[in-house]
């Protein structure tokens, strides 16, 4: 199957820009490269050390397969709480994964979008079209989706300028030492574990702020805000702190068999809407299973 890409900003690295499109690793993407499979719009050979200008168009080959269907149109259970022509507001529950990449290629939130709005199977990002930012799976919550290719453009130049404020509802073992701060070590893939992030110094900067808004029995709910957009970037941070989220297991939650979820929450959301200039304000409540876990936690309190 031959798949058009577009870059939408510049990559120092071409086999960086194509790990991240394919959602597969770096040394995937050089035997894809050695095999001819990605190649520029021309049909011209490529390097994994070239570099990749904003604008400039590729095309992938990526072998036909029953499990491959990336975009396949499918009914997809989420709340869109806002829509107009240029952009949706999404409420995603957790446990639905944002984009088809290995091992979820179906039943994404894309299938769905493209179910329902066919428009967008059009737009460049043949992956993730109108995606912007993301949740992590088990992140339940707000997500703004562009509907339009310029939309796309001006909204990941507003994430890349901190101009989208974003702020989240997490449970974390333990309690903070300090009330508040702000976490800032630096993050990056795990090069012994593609499916795990940490703090390295040869990282990219990283902020995240927090308050803790109550703790009992040994949990505390904490408000974080993203000052930076890096995969798993408050898990990690709070794991780094020494208070995993609760259900987080990747990042060294213990004891949180059967939960089935990380505990955190897309709960604000807040930008200039990109065509109207209109200030967008968005809340979105606790989901029901947060709410249950805590009225528990509040149930074993004792007097």
């Amino acid at each position: 199957m031959l798949i058009d890409i577009v870059a939408e900003k510049d990559y120092e690295r071409a086999d960086i820009f194509f790990a991240e499109q394919l959602d597969v690793t770096r040394t995937r993407v050089q035997t894809l490269i050695k095999e001819g499979r990605v190649l520029g719009a021309e049909g011209q050979k490529l390097k994994g050390s070239k570099k990749i200008s904003a604008g400039q168009k590729f095309i992938a080959e990526i072998p036909e397969s029953p499990n491959l269907n990336y975009l396949r149109a499918e009914p997809v259970d989420f709340e869109v709480v806002y829509e107009d022509e240029y952009l949706l507001i999404i409420n995603k529950p957790s446990g639905l994964v944002v984009h088809p990449a290995p091992g979820s290629w179906r039943n994404t939130l894309v299938n769905g979008l493209v179910y329902r709005y066919p428009e967008m199977k059009a737009l460049p990002n043949w992956l993730r079209p109108g995606i912007v930012h993301r949740l992590d799976g088990g992140t339940s919550g707000l997500m703004v989706v562009a509907r339009t290719q310029k939309v796309t453009l001006a909204l990941q130049e507003m994430f890349k300028e901190r101009t989208v404020h974003k702020r989240y509802i997490a449970l974390a073992h333990g309690c903070p030492e300090k009330p508040e701060g702000i976490l800032s070590g630096p993050i990056d893939r795990d090069p012994d574990n593609f499916l795990h992030m940490i703090i390295i110094e040869s990282g990219k900067p990283s902020l995240t702020g927090y308050k803790v808004l109550w703790s009992m029995k040994g949990i505390s709910m904490v408000e974080c805000k993203l000052f930076t957009g890096r995969t798993h970037q408050i898990r990690v941070h709070m794991s780094a702190l020494g208070c995993p989220l609760v259900g987080d297991k990747l990042y060294g939650a213990v004891d949180d068999e059967g939960l089935g979820r990380v505990y955190l929450h897309s709960w604000r959301l807040e930008f200039v809407h990109p065509v109207t200039g209109q200030e967008m304000k968005f809340r979105q409540p606790l989901t029901h299973d947060f709410v249950e876990y805590i009225s528990e936690l509040k149930g074993t309190d004792e007097p």
